[in-house]
């Protein structure tokens, strides 16, 4: 199934707010401002929240009966557990509740140029993911353009439904022009995911027209509030 096509120009509000995983994943966050989290991305119908392992459960009671969906992470932030582990993750999230899982690949694997290990620990997750979408983390912070080429074929080769370009946690996020060259790297198959840094409209409307159709955020009410007061001005 091809990837959803939207540009800044005529994105509507409903349009942009799917575009958006809810990111609750820095390591201090209470469990108060998780379910705070969840109760914001709940009033904003965002695509999904993006949570913790360890909070999965949590995040699924809160948004039961709403129209955003609960995801996490696996293998992060570094993608170096093995790939037993990272199976392990994915059936326990699966069990938990979530229904998108957010993983890692292994980052120096790609760089050391073994790409049968990179593209194996990739199906398996998908495997046990067992049709739940997976996005498939490159950390684009530590690698050429080359690499980044390599890395979305291999992720499609491997089933993947979405590459995504970092984890928010190396020196730097997304960036146009890498979401641009993820997105010629790969199939109308696989979807594309920027996250890191995007915390403005113009942000999120630029990295959009790139190619990306999912972007995570922590700045959801400012990004989504920003967008509703330039349409009643514009009306």
């Amino acid at each position: 199934m091809a990837y959803p096509i939207l540009n800044s120009q005529t994105i509507t509000y409903e349009q942009l707010a799917k575009t958006i995983d809810h990111s609750l994943l820095r390591p201090e966050l209470t469990r108060t401002e998780v379910i705070q989290g969840c109760e914001l991305a709940a009033r904003y119908h965002v695509a999904s929240v993006c949570v913790k392992p360890c909070h999965v459960r949590l995040a699924s009671e809160i948004l039961k009966g709403s129209d955003v969906v609960v995801g996490t992470v696996v293998g992060f932030p570094h993608g170096s557990s093995t790939t037993a582990i990272k199976v392990a993750e994915a059936l326990q999230a699966l069990e938990d509740g979530a229904v998108e899982l957010d993983m890692v690949i292994n980052i120096g694997e790609l760089r050391s140029g073994n790409d049968d290990f990179v593209r194996e620990d990739i199906r398996a997750v998908v495997a046990a993911a067992k049709g739940n979408i997976v996005k498939v983390i490159l950390e684009n912070a530590y690698l050429t353009k080359e690499q980044i080429v390599r890395g979305c074929q291999l992720v499609e080769q491997a089933g993947a439904h979405f590459v995504k370009t970092s984890t928010g946690f190396a020196p730097s996020g997304a960036s146009v022009e890498d979401v641009r060259l993820m997105r010629a790297s790969v199939s109308p198959r696989v979807q594309v995911k920027a996250a890191g840094g995007i915390r403005t409209l113009e942000a999120i409307l630029e990295i959009i027209d790139a190619g990306a159709t999912r972007v995570g955020a922590t700045a959801t009410a400012a990004i989504l509030d920003a967008f509703r007061a330039r349409s009643s001005t514009s009306q």
